[in-house]
């Protein structure tokens, strides 16, 4: 795996058979996330990021191409090691609000219940439900059942059971898809804060531009590939004020492909076929010209 890469996908597939009928949801997809990372995944309905968050999540299993998280090859592993891997190396929060928790359960209990699951000490449990509670800012919901929760207040307690265990990759599937923006902002922070205090490499899955322009860098999925990448950085000018700036990438395979923006196909009218010319430091991309 690359450099401190934690998570690599190369040539990623998944197909869903109905029937006579097959869906290609994942085509091909290339991906690498580093170690601490806090990366958003963006894409409209349909192109394949909660595939993606699902092959990752140990949820679904890929038809072919690689995929690996730290140690696990996420083609070959066994039902066993999928259990373990699902209860150790990582942790999952939902959109819907009600699936991540237990109506029954207090936040306390629910919390307890993954390491519980992994046979922890009673004492450890205790202190590192302690400890989540306050660092999500939910220590006051303590003793609450779902119901007596906000929506965010639930989020954030849902954060606080995929963390019990210490995994070393948090995913987030449209976390904030239920919640206004107010909240949602709270969610996204407590979701950058726990990146920061703990180390856990963070990758959210989102349609909402808002939400994605909160983190460092941005891959966007078009058609079951990744397609372009926003990376952001803070610059400071000569005044001392400090402004963000964000620069996009468009995403080469190792096949050499390039997905073109559609607005940029549309304004220079490029179809099935275009002229690339080779220049000094750069390629250039011309209409194909012939009509055809």
């Amino acid at each position: 795996m690359p450099g401190d890469a934690l998570i690599v996908c190369e040539s990623l597939v998944r197909i869903y058979q109905t029937g006579s009928i097959e869906v290609q949801a994942l085509q091909g997809l290339d991906l690498v996330v580093d170690s601490g990372e806090m990366v958003a995944v963006v894409g409209a309905s349909g192109s394949g990021k909660s595939t993606l968050l699902s092959i990752l999540a140990g949820i679904d299993a890929p038809t072919a191409g690689k995929a690996r998280v730290g140690q696990w090859d996420l083609l070959s592993m066994s039902r066993a090691d999928r259990v373990r891997y699902r209860r150790h190396t990582v942790g999952f929060v939902r959109q819907q609000t009600a699936s991540n928790l237990v109506p029954y359960l207090t936040s306390r209990q629910v919390i307890d219940l993954p390491m519980a699951a992994a046979r922890r000490p009673a004492k450890e449990r205790r202190g590192r439900v302690d400890e989540l509670l306050a660092a999500l800012g939910v220590a006051d919901c303590a003793d609450r059942r779902p119901g007596q929760m906000s929506g965010g207040q639930q989020q954030r307690v849902a954060i606080a059971v995929a963390l019990a265990n210490e995994p070393r990759v948090l995913f987030a599937d449209e976390p904030t898809g239920e919640l206004d923006t107010a909240t949602s902002a709270e969610v996204f922070g407590a979701l950058r804060d726990v990146n920061r205090r703990y180390g856990v490499t963070v990758v959210v899955v989102t349609h909402d531009q808002a939400v994605s322009g909160q983190v460092e860098r941005t891959v966007a999925i078009r058609d079951g590939r990744t397609s372009s990448e926003v990376l952001r950085r803070t610059a400071t000018n000569e005044d001392g004020d400090t402004h963000v700036i964000a620069e996009e990438y468009a995403v080469m395979d190792r096949a050499g492909r390039v997905q073109i923006p559609r607005e940029y196909r549309e304004a220079l009218q490029l179809t099935n076929r275009v002229r690339l010319a080779l220049e000094t430091g750069h390629v250039q991309i011309h209409p194909d010209g012939t009509g055809r």
